[in-house]
């Protein structure tokens, strides 16, 4: 028995390894160390394996989430370097081993991210103008797209390990470094402007629903037009505001934000189960909530104390308020407006709850103008065709023109942020497990709520209720927290709470996903963005994205920034999808990814839904998001990349180039499709020029410029030694080629003597004319 013990552990461990004579993998991480290796010895052999199996779950699982952060890679280390008194020697110290796992690295943050600040302040709207069939089909389409990026996403995150910069490292390492750039700089932008979205969203909670006395720009008495513009103007003052605070805190340092990372994702996770709560009390006692209407059009809250235009006290007949929002006095005998004369007050449920049949009116769209009325379908009303409307202000109005992409533009940030996972690989025990299973789990579960919200929300909520988007008719109440249980106050902090974590996050991704773009040297005009602090937080990054940032901030409206982050997002997802099809059918001998659940055909379906998407939320801002690429691709191309990762473009010209000459094979070439292929030697003087540049010239009036041109020199001397002029030398000839517009290739040969080299080009001359006259 003892000896087999030790024969067992020799073979676990020890040097004398038994069985097929493979070395074992000991580290799922490459060029690991040996101190590395030695921890995951024996640890990552099978198959599955629980990620709390080692230690007590309870006391494993509380100090996981004490420690939980929601920050990419990087983030804790260089907080910690910081406050280390020898920070300087911090990297001298040995690297620990990663320690999250699917729950806490993966799963969590992408519930977190996707999760946001739409949820909360659009969702009801948007079931109660695209009807919660159209509703359904938005959500549907939304989330089978990121679904569709997050398979391709998982194999591209399994075929190697992603460090800093998410999206863009997988990208540009796939497609190269001008798709890389280009993609990379769109992903920055839309998670910089989603940082200036969940800004706008904390600022309308907080002036809309929290503390509306706080407004600079007063809204009392104000209607239409200056009513807008006052909201719009107070977004703007708070935004920046609330913008200067986040920046600074993230200067000073993201342990605050860190710290704060389970606060945040409580705030979320409490306010979604409030929200199945409040459901589930609709069918015991449905909440009073009474809305007022007069005829079928719904009354401002703030324009009546009582809903009725007349109220009996002590047997005396008393008019109210919303009498006098109406009529030129108090009296009884008073000229009034004669939409209010012909029609009578009434008050209806705002929530009259699951078992209320209410879905059937909710099923299909109602799409507003902006400034129309939001009326109840069922109810009818007396009003003069001929007549103009008066007295607008004292109903509730849509404040935009809604149409279905309209909506889908305004809804698809909810579904983003499936990166969160990918983008922390470093930090993960098993990136080649966690990243798929937390990415495409997390992905169900926010498909689930979002599905099932659309159709409670339907089920349990008046229509005129579900199109307030502001709840101006309901006592300026958040609409999704009247549904909640056990007080609206849950939804209203829980949201606030959950914007502000969200805002704090992306002013802190995306600087880093910046500096990891700039640290790379493909864009040099961005190169000073890649330094920073001494423990590498990048400040002049952060600088720039706060700047950024600020535009979203003034443009001041919620509806108007998620499409400009949707086209931005739906790129980066376009060119993940494109990246793994590539790669699958190129078959490129590095692609081995072992998340095996993918395939070509679903990347591509991916992709042309993002493709879609972009064009069905906003054509020009997908033009304008294609034309910023565009640009940044063409200005990476000009410079010329200082760095080649492997090109998956060139992949495709070199599948392309190899098809063609197969097909010209076939059979002798015809004398409409000849061409002529010409060698020509051109000899060097004691500089590398060229000694008679004309010979080209003549070269291209032979072949009429058709054809193609082998131009060819010779060096004498070794390789070794001649190195430098044969790099010269080549430079010359393709600038002389360039020049006289000579279409071919050019080669430098170094060689003992004139004549071998000139026998050496005789011979490669002839091969290669032969394989491109095949």
């Amino acid at each position: 028995m003892q000896n087999s013990k030790t024969d067992g552990e020799e073979g676990e461990g020890g040097p004398n390894i038994q069985g097929d004579g493979i070395p074992k993998e000991t580290s799922p991480f490459i060029n690991s160390d040996v101190g590395k290796s030695q921890h995951y010895d024996g640890k990552n052999m099978a198959l599955f394996e629980e990620e709390m199996d080692t230690s007590p779950m309870v006391s494993s699982l509380l100090s996981t989430l004490a420690n939980y952060s929601n920050l990419p890679t990087g983030s804790k280390e260089h907080e910690e370097a910081e406050n280390n008194e020898e920070a300087t020697r911090a990297t001298k110290q040995p690297v620990k081993a990663p320690q999250l796992g699917t729950l806490m690295g993966v799963y969590l943050p992408c519930i977190q991210n996707i999760f946001g600040v739409i949820l909360f302040l659009r969702m009801t709207w948007m079931v109660g103008i695209g009807g919660v069939l159209g509703s359904f089909i938005i959500v549907f389409m939304c989330c089978s797209t990121t679904m569709l990026t997050a398979i391709s996403m998982s194999a591209i995150a399994t075929n190697g390990v992603v460090p800093a910069g998410g999206s863009y490292y997988m990208i540009s390492r796939s497609l190269g470094p001008e798709f890389g750039g280009a993609v990379g700089i769109c992903f920055y932008l839309g998670t910089t402007f989603a940082g200036a979205m969940y800004i706008l969203g904390c600022i309308e909670i907080l002036l809309i629903y929290i503390v509306p006395q706080a407004a600079i720009f007063k809204l009392e008495g104000l209607e239409g037009v200056e009513a807008e513009l006052a909201l719009l103007n107070n977004m703007r003052v708070y935004g920046t505001i609330v913008l200067s605070l986040m920046a600074l805190v993230v200067f000073v340092g993201v342990k605050y934000v860190n710290k704060l990372a389970l606060v945040f994702l409580a705030c979320v996770i409490l306010s979604i189960l409030a929200v199945y709560a409040g459901v589930i009390n609709t069918i015991i006692e449905p909440p009073l909530f009474p809305v007022c209407l007069l005829g079928n059009r719904t009354l401002l809250s703030k324009s009546y104390d009582v809903c009725a235009k007349l109220i009996e006290i002590d047997n005396e007949t008393i008019t109210t308020k919303l009498w006098l929002s109406f009529c030129d006095s108090d009296a009884l005998n008073a000229t009034c407006d004669e939409y209010f004369t012909n029609n009578n007050v009434t008050e209806i449920q705002g929530i009259p709850g699951v078992t209320s049949g209410i879905l059937s009116e909710n099923l299909f769209s109602n799409y507003l103008v902006k400034g129309m009325m939001l009326e109840k379908k069922d109810i009818l009303s007396e009003q003069n065709p001929d007549s103009s409307t008066t007295n607008s202000g004292r109903y509730v109005l849509a404040d935009i023109t809604s149409f279905f992409t309209l909506l889908v533009g305004i809804y698809f940030p909810s579904v983003t942020g499936i990166m969160a996972g990918s983008n922390r690989s470093g930090d993960l025990k098993d990136a080649q497990k966690s990243i798929p299973i937390g990415t495409i789990a997390a992905i169900t579960t926010t498909s689930t709520v979002y599905m099932s919200c659309v159709v409670l929300f339907g089920a349990c909520i008046e229509g005129v209720v579900l199109r307030d988007k502001f709840g101006e008719g309901v006592n300026g109440n958040l609409v999704i927290g009247t549904l909640a249980w056990p007080s609206p106050w849950v939804i209203v902090f829980g949201s606030f709470f959950s914007t502000c974590g969200a805002g704090l996050q992306s002013l802190t991704g995306a600087p880093r996903l910046l500096q990891a773009i700039s640290r790379d040297g493909i864009i040099p005009f961005l190169r000073v963005f890649g330094h920073g602090k001494a423990n590498g937080e990048p400040t002049w990054a952060l600088l720039l994205t706060a700047s950024i940032c600020e535009i979203g901030i003034l443009i001041a409206s919620l509806d108007s920034v998620a499409p400009i982050l949707s086209m931005f997002f739906l790129m980066c997802y376009m060119f993940v999808n494109l990246a793994c099809a590539l790669q699958t059918l190129l078959r490129t001998p590095n692609w081995r990814p072992r998340f095996k659940f993918y395939h070509w055909t679903l990347s591509f379906l991916g992709m042309s839904l993002c493709l879609s998407l972009m064009f069905m939320c906003s054509w020009y801002y997908a033009i304008v998001a294609m034309g910023i690429a565009t640009c940044i691709y063409k200005y990476i191309e000009f410079c010329g990349a200082e760095k080649e990762w492997g090109d998956g473009i060139r992949g495709i010209s070199l599948s392309a180039a190899r098809f063609a000459l197969m097909r010209l094979e076939e059979g002798p070439p015809h004398t409409k499709n000849w061409r002529p292929q010409l060698l020509v030697l051109v000899s060097l003087d004691s500089e590398q020029n060229v000694e008679h540049p004309r010979l080209l010239s003549l070269t291209n009036q032979l072949k009429a410029g058709k054809g193609l041109t082998i131009v060819g020199t010779s060096v004498q001397g070794t390789f070794l030694d001649n190195y430098t002029e044969a790099q010269r030398a080549d430079q010359a000839v393709r600038k002389l080629m360039e020049t006289e517009k000579v279409k071919g290739f050019s080669q430098v040969v170094v060689s003992s003597s004139l004549r071998d080299g000139t026998s050496t080009w005789f011979r490669l001359g002839d091969s290669e004319v032969l394989n491109t006259t095949q």
